[in-house]
């Protein structure tokens, strides 16, 4: 249905129906980080699709209180921020969420707590979904390099100075690192967001259960 190009460093074989549960990321916690400026359906809508998949989703931001997102030309919705940086520490997070806008990313990549939290996801193995200029992130934590990703095209010059392999398509899958272009690839980038998460899910957060063996 969506084109999404998947490339894995190691092939993962589950039953089709895994990641189409209605709540297949029941008991899992997913770290949304953003700040003002954030493109405002990046976040809204990822977020929407994981709680209906069962997640509980955190918005993480760098001061309490709200945040304002950016919708298409002018300021948008406010959201509340559930936590600091500082303060998500000390939680233990699943996964994590990076939304676009062009101002969003750029504020958080100057943060040097914002980029050790997102650095924690890569060290840690855990996956990552990123859209539109949510990849800037990961540029800082120098987690690109040698990975095949996708983003909106004016930073594709940035991702590949930082070893990064940029191609042009919807979503693409390289690993545990979900990249998408932009909020048109909102139900693409949601349909493999959420199918890749419950995959994790079920090879590493979960007790090994016989038919489900990981090969990583």
């Amino acid at each position: 249905m969506f084109e999404v190009v998947e490339k894995f460093l190691h092939r993962r074989f589950l039953p089709k129906h895994t990641s189409l549960e209605p709540k297949a990321l029941s008991g899992t916690h997913v770290a949304i980080l953003a700040t003002d400026g954030f493109e405002q359906s990046e976040l809204f809508l990822p977020k929407e699709a994981l709680e209906r998949a069962g997640a509980v989703t955190h918005v993480v931001s760098l001061q309490k209180g709200k945040i304002k997102g950016w919708n298409h030309t002018n300021w948008g919705k406010t959201i509340d921020v559930d936590m600091t940086v500082r303060e998500a520490w000390s939680m233990e997070f699943d996964f994590l969420l990076l939304p676009g806008g062009v101002i969003n990313p750029d504020k958080l990549r100057e943060n040097a707590e914002a980029v050790a939290f997102t650095m924690s996801f890569v060290n840690k193995h855990r996956p990552i979904a990123a859209i539109c200029h949510g990849p800037q992130l990961l540029i800082e934590t120098g987690g690109l390099k040698g990975r095949t990703v996708t983003s909106y095209p004016s930073i594709k010059t940035d991702i590949e100075n930082a070893g990064g392999h940029w191609i042009n398509e919807k979503v693409v899958i390289d690993h545990r690192f979900i990249t998408s272009q932009r909020p048109s690839d909102i139900p693409a980038f949601n349909d493999a967001m959420i199918r890749e998460f419950s995959e994790h899910k079920i090879h590493h957060l979960l007790p090994d259960t016989e038919g489900y063996a990981s090969t990583l």
